[in-house]
């Protein structure tokens, strides 16, 4: 990327429309685009939507999720110039592929309607300096799951609730949760909530905060359970924790709304003994969340036809027939970020699994507490490999949480300063 597109994108991000227009497949046929999509349901999704009409034709191609290969083939696919017209982006690496020129500026394309039915806190979340990069498919608040037949006494309404309640629970094998040692993304969500704001692009430049005042709060707070033995500390991707949630030993998970659905599949023997709360507040009387999961959709630079992405992409995250679509390729409890999508979902689910608890209604309520202010950084995959392996260190009692937060900000500032963008770095 030339030096001067980086040294604006310091400051907004703005990428220009690439000079292309919609065109027809062919003589009097259909415009074809291309999806790419590693999200469960999106052949059913494509299908559905090429039955509505004749004007768009959608060419689907599922590919790894990100962080198995997906990631890697979006990018060597646009350095060639043969990107899809749409790509399915999470969160934290929209930034990313906004700066790497991956994912166009499409705030032209998105349309009043279209801005009308999605959450704000989501929408915002793909905005940098009032332009806009990928839509929203969903929004993932950070919840409390919890096994109601083993938490045995109140549920938490605080943080210092959850550690008491995490000194009432612990025994010879069982703890009330787990400190993911890859859990680098629920750590954001937590300090998130708190407060935290990791980047901005203020003053025309990457400030990085890591270690900022609220983070340091969180840090001493996991830290201090894992001192006093009271969480476990291990991955969650592992066979350790299926173990532990297989066999009761884990009281809680903190995670986002679409864990419920995951749970579900995973562990259909434990119907009936899950249910979900808000999360732990640092003050209840100005409750916030953070997100933990959710993915959006990008037109990428090389798309021909991007009006035609933008009216599938609209479609995909709006119409009750997507989502009717998407959940019959099995369970999911994703939180839509159009709240118009709500009841859909909700029907759809299985209350049963939850002892008839209407999950919809409060992940609907934990989603509008989402915290403003949060921006993902440029190079997050790189921050969040840091991250944990600063927590797997920890958890091994070689160093601290706080540690491992200040190691990935040191980590991260050298990728900023290749990508020829502007920093700043601070403590707090």
């Amino acid at each position: 990327m030339p030096a001067s597109r980086r040294a604006v994108l310091a400051a907004s991000l703005a990428l220009p429309l690439a000079a292309a227009c919609s065109a027809p497949g062919g003589a009097g046929g259909p415009t074809r685009i291309t999806f790419w999509s590693a999200l469960r349901g999106s052949q059913q999704v494509v299908d559905a939507f090429n039955r509505t009409q004749n004007r768009i034709r959608v060419d689907f191609q599922q590919i790894p999720s990100g962080d198995q290969g997906g990631y890697a083939k979006l990018s060597n696919a646009a350095r060639a110039g043969n990107a899809p017209d749409v790509a399915t982006i999470e969160y934290p690496q929209v930034p990313g592929f906004a700066i790497d020129g991956v994912a166009r500026d499409i705030t032209d394309l998105v349309s009043d309607r279209l801005r009308a039915k999605l959450l704000p806190q989501a929408l915002r979340l793909t905005t940098f300096a009032g332009r806009v990069f990928t839509v929203p498919l969903d929004v993932e608040p950070m919840v409390l799951h919890y096994r109601a037949d083993l938490f045995g006494g109140p549920i938490p309404r605080t943080w210092d609730e959850f550690a008491a309640a995490a000194r009432r629970i612990r025994d010879g094998r069982r703890r009330i949760a787990l400190f993911p040692t890859d859990g680098a993304l629920q750590f954001a969500a937590f300090a998130w909530q708190a407060g935290a704001r990791w980047f901005d692009t203020s003053a025309g430049a990457w400030n990085v905060s890591l270690a900022d005042a609220a983070t340091q709060r969180v840090s001493a707070y996991w830290q201090g359970l894992i001192e006093d033995g009271l969480v476990f500390t291990n991955a969650s991707l592992s066979r350790q924790s299926d173990a532990q949630i297989g066999q009761g030993l884990v009281v809680a998970r903190l995670s986002g709304a679409w864990d419920a659905g995951a749970q579900m599949k995973a562990r259909p023997g434990q119907k009936g003994k899950w249910a979900i709360a808000p999360l732990p507040q640092w003050d209840p009387a100005h409750p916030a969340v953070g997100t933990h999961g959710g993915s959006t959709f990008a037109i990428t630079k090389d798309s021909a036809n991007p009006e035609a992405a933008m009216e599938f992409i609209e479609w995909q995250v709006s119409h009750p027939d997507a989502l009717r679509a998407r959940l019959s390729s099995g369970t999911s409890s994703q939180y839509p970020a159009a709240p118009a999508l709500v009841e859909v979902g909700g029907k759809a689910f299985d209350r049963s699994y939850y002892g008839g608890q209407d999950i919809y209604r409060l992940f609907d309520t934990q989603a509008h507490l989402i915290r403003d202010g949060w921006l993902w950084g440029p190079r997050m995959s790189a921050t969040q490999r840091v991250l944990q392996d600063g927590f797997a260190r920890a958890g091994a009692g070689q160093g601290t949480v706080l540690d491992a937060v200040r190691d990935a900000q040191k980590a991260t500032m050298p990728d900023l300063v290749a990508l020829g963008l502007a920093t700043t770095e601070h403590e707090s």
